[in-house]
């Protein structure tokens, strides 16, 4: 069988091809490095043993507990006993485009924006579906899975109706959980502010600028991004910032200073601050961790489901 459209450049994992999206099942056997990726992940796991560490900590995972990580975030499985799980992953420019809609809804949006940004999650949100929930997941993920050999070109909007099933499955199951506190849409205030600051991050924010921009009090436009995000509109720009930031970091080979710069950072000794607190590492570590430390090519991948154990 094919493999799937994911490559790796030592601890970074990719798309190629022009994949979109992309969903399989997987086996841990024994662990799988630290590593991080350049595309939204998904993982749902569905049977074995085994512990998620990531920068938000050490979890023991059962069958029907559910990972999202935004782009760049890095992770690692350990002390795995035939740990089984489904990944999905989703390109950002798919949410950028086709799924930017998704913004706009009070439990997709809360899912892939607000909530892993929001507290101290740091770009990870976690669940946990039950058994109903869990098969009509799996049975969204087969579908997307099935769809993997077909031209993107011919069936971008299977893609994209089987990815958008399966994230309602998951945003039902956070909203079930308790960790989205309302229903009600988000402000359209808040939806503005987002797209202004996300469109021109290197621009000098205050929140008196921004207030003026959508003709609010500032105290007021504060109480509404809180309400919808968890977050004060700055402290929203800021996560989005260091999320650019590690982007630049893996993909480019510009100074530091220059990526401080081009997100809105001028003052580098800032800048450091506000990466490690939301990665846990500098900014050179990160970039030396995840784009030149070699590992050995079998331990840079998950063995897919397909194959034999000896594979």
């Amino acid at each position: 069988m094919e493999e799937p459209p994911v490559g790796n450049t030592r601890t970074l994992l990719h798309f190629v091809d022009g994949a979109v999206a992309h969903a399989g099942p997987y086996v841990h056997e024994t662990g799988h490095p630290v590593h991080t990726h350049s595309f939204f992940e998904t993982v749902v796991i569905t049977g074995g043993t085994g512990f998620h560490r990531s920068l938000a900590g050490r979890q023991e995972l059962a069958v029907g507990d559910v990972i999202l990580l935004r782009p760049g975030v890095w992770h690692a499985y350990e002390d795995c006993e035939d740990l089984h799980l489904y990944n999905c992953c989703f390109s950002a420019d798919l949410m950028q485009r086709e799924l930017a809609w998704m913004r706009e809804d009070p439990l997709l949006g809360f899912l892939l924006w607000t909530g892993p940004f929001s507290a101290q999650r740091r770009g990870i949100l976690t669940t946990h579906l039950d058994d109903k929930a869990l098969a009509e997941a799996i049975g969204h993920l087969e579908g997307l899975g099935g769809l993997r050999h077909e031209l993107v070109q011919l069936h971008r909007g299977d893609i994209v109706g089987r990815l958008s099933l399966f994230l309602s499955c998951l945003a039902r199951a956070v909203a079930a959980g308790g960790l989205i506190g309302s229903e009600t849409a988000t402000h359209p205030a808040v939806l503005t502010a987002m797209r202004l600051m996300e469109a021109d991050p290197a621009r000098q924010w205050m929140l008196n600028d921004l207030a003026e921009e959508l003709h609010l009090v500032p105290g007021y436009l504060v109480r509404l991004f809180k309400s919808s995000t968890g977050l004060p509109p700055m402290a929203y720009l800021s996560r989005h910032r260091v999320e650019l930031a590690a982007d630049l970091l893996l993909h480019t080979d510009l100074p530091i200073s220059r990526i401080a710069e081009s997100v809105g950072w001028p003052d580098q000794n800032y800048f450091a601050r506000r990466f490690k607190s939301h990665y846990g590492l500098t900014a050179s570590n990160y970039r030396a961790r995840f784009t030149h430390a070699a590992l050995p090519k079998s331990a840079s991948q998950p063995r897919p489901m397909v194959r034999s154990k000896s594979g």
